[in-house]
């Protein structure tokens, strides 16, 4: 039976801002407390989503989560109306306010890591949302985010859906942004291969100092074992803790691949000829490309800087794969000047498109932290919720849908006022409409 990768984007919240939570990520650091724009931010996020799917590939969404996070704040010991605490929240506690307000729900590369069906040894896909315990702004996600995926993979017979692991540094969990799979065909059984920062478990091991590993060993053993991965077709790596200190605080922020092709840089991992020698083994073929890019030509900074690794790399069709690159890639001269030599090298990849999304990149996220991939065939596509598949009625619907309740410009003082908790709600409330996902958020399950 035929498959598809469908990429799931995150559609851009009513109020997404610049908080500079993210430690370890230069460009969340580095625009803390801008001026944001939600409306522009969402409109970037939907015309990529539309873009994409014009080419011809499979495009879907996942809807924000509820932010500010008046649920959380409560747990923290903030009490009364919701009015008295974000008023007391931000006079208090402002950090936490801040990270109760996080934006960060739009990079679905974290939201969970999914494992088709032909992978499994089920026949089921198999989700495990992400507990992103190392930072507390996106350790809050997990509870919404798992109802979301439930809500829109809802047929037990096809989906099965897990819990994060344990909270705590030893499963640390980043989910996709960590995770990426190689086949030949999208219906045909692949390598899953998982990169990790650190052995949480072995101290012995090399480790980053400046930075935290988010990812660990014992995690994506744990993520292998749930979905019910085959070992001869798992591969695990190290990421180079070096890097890791250079601000590449993910593995799709030095290396990205799909299907056949590895599109990597020069330091992404440790031991790299070993993990080459591995995934060559586990895909079982010569067809199998590594694509490194020299420190020589784009150094660790230029990647962290352009993004170029986390762009998405896409098949149009079985002879022609894109990057999909952010607008940054452009800017950077040398960056540039490599994306034009590698479509005349002999590699899979054969073309370059760029877009611009500079309200995810100024917060830290590219066009592949803004979608998870999740391959499925033409049953468990139509067993899926519908309403979330992107085509012409539901962009403009979305559209007018973010005309309506968005915000031009958004600033941290902002996030206090009750009224924009207000227009968030209604706007979350009427999205679960449009997409007919049920109560998935707080707010909806206290009223229900």
């Amino acid at each position: 039976m035929k498959a598809f990768e469908v990429n799931f984007d995150g559609l851009v919240g009513p109020t997404h801002n610049y908080a500079g939570l993210s430690v370890g990520n230069v460009a969340s650091l580095s625009s803390a407390s801008q001026v944001s724009s939600p409306k522009e931010g969402a409109k970037q996020g939907l015309q990529k989503m539309k873009a994409l799917h014009d080419m011809g590939l499979k495009q879907a969404l996942l809807p924000p989560l509820e932010r500010p996070d008046v649920h959380t704040l409560r747990k923290l010991g903030f009490s009364g109306s919701d009015e008295n605490i974000l008023t007391k929240a931000y006079r208090d506690a402002p950090q936490v306010f801040v990270a109760a307000c996080s934006a960060s729900s739009m990079w679905t590369a974290n939201a969970c890591t999914v494992s088709p069906s032909a992978d499994t040894a089920d026949g089921k896909v198999h989700f495990t949302a992400a507990n992103l315990s190392n930072k507390f702004h996106r350790s809050i996600e997990s509870p919404t985010t798992a109802r979301v995926l439930e809500a829109i993979f809802n047929n037990p017979n096809h989906f099965a859906h897990h819990t994060p692991l344990p909270l705590g540094d030893h499963f640390g969990d980043e989910g996709a942004a960590n995770h990426t799979r190689f086949c030949t065909q999208y219906g045909a059984k692949g390598v899953e291969f998982f990169v990790f920062g650190k052995y949480a478990f072995d101290n012995s091991k090399v480790a980053p100092r400046k930075f935290p590993a988010r990812q660990t060993f014992e995690a994506s053993q744990a993520i292998a074992r749930l979905h019910q991965l085959s070992d001869d077709k798992t591969v695990y790596a190290q990421q180079n803790p070096d890097v890791i200190d250079q601000g590449v605080f993910h593995n799709d922020v030095i290396s990205v691949g799909n299907r056949n092709t590895l599109f990597y840089h020069e330091q992404a991992f440790l031991n790299t000829d070993e993990v080459l020698r591995q995934l060559q083994t586990a895909y079982g073929d010569d067809t199998f490309h590594g694509v490194m890019v020299p420190e020589a030509k784009v150094s660790v900074d230029d990647a962290v800087r352009s993004y170029l690794f986390n762009s998405q790399l896409v098949s149009l069709d079985d002879n022609n794969m894109a990057l999909i690159a952010p607008g940054e890639c452009q800017e950077n001269p040398n960056v540039d000047a490599y994306l034009k030599e590698l479509v005349t090298l002999d590699n899979p990849i054969n073309e370059v498109k760029i877009y611009d999304v500079k309200q995810s990149m100024r917060n830290g996220g590219g066009p592949a932290c803004l979608r998870q991939r999740v391959v499925l065939n033409e049953t468990e596509i139509a067993a899926a919720n519908q309403n979330v598949f992107m085509n012409d009625e539901l962009f403009k619907t979305l559209n007018s849908w973010v005309d309506k309740f968005y915000r031009d410009e958004l600033s941290e003082k902002d996030l206090a006022d009750p009224q924009l908790l207000i227009e968030s709600r209604s706007a979350l409330d009427e999205l679960t409409q449009i997409l007919n996902l049920g109560s998935v958020y707080p707010f909806q399950l206290a009223g229900a």
